[in-house]
């Protein structure tokens, strides 16, 4: 167990803490489920991690605030799907609130019946572990139950804009 010992620790500047964050490449990935009454929910998240091998788990955070946080919290299973480098408008769509996101039809039945991306670059299908409060988010903590991937190019979020990771020439060791 770790133990804190002293006083309270100094909180960052919240304008400072925001622009160091856009400096991290993250991942983009729509998260999906289905509510009891059969209605499909997403958000775009960049707030994605494996967090264990052994059990599989993953967690992802949905905002507090989202129109869609009752349906992801209370859901038993979600989907997330990793964006290809060519789905910037689907990571849009699924970001903003008060439209249709399912309408354009590119989301399918998948894994555990869940609406996905055929052109993700990976799918992964979670049962919902547990929920734990992340401050203004939750943390979803997946047990993933199924995973599939291809060979696309993933899109990333670096400096509040969406981009793809340069192609790099294979390591070698030298020798």
């Amino acid at each position: 167990m770790l133990v804190r010992t002293g006083g309270p620790l100094a909180a960052v500047d919240p304008s400072e803490f925001t622009r160091t964050m856009a400096r991290v490449p993250t991942p983009v990935t729509v998260v999906t489920t289905v509510d009891a009454a059969g209605r499909p929910w997403g958000f775009t998240a960049s707030s994605f991690s494996s967090l264990s091998m052994d059990p599989p788990l993953v967690l992802v955070c949905p905002a507090k605030t989202a129109s869609c946080h009752p349906a992801f919290v209370a859901a038993d299973r979600f989907l997330v799907n990793v964006l290809s480098a060519t789905q910037s408008d689907i990571a849009g769509r699924f970001a903003r609130s008060g439209q249709d996101k399912f309408g354009d039809g590119d989301m399918v039945p998948s894994e555990e019946g869940l609406p996905g991306l055929a052109g993700a670059v990976a799918r992964i299908a979670c049962t919902l572990r547990e929920v734990l409060d992340g401050g203004d988010h939750s943390i979803l903590v997946g047990h993933v139950t199924s995973a599939s991937v291809s060979g696309l190019d993933p899109l990333v979020y670096h400096d509040r804009r969406f981009t793809r990771p340069e192609p790099t020439p294979s390591l070698t060791t030298a020798g």
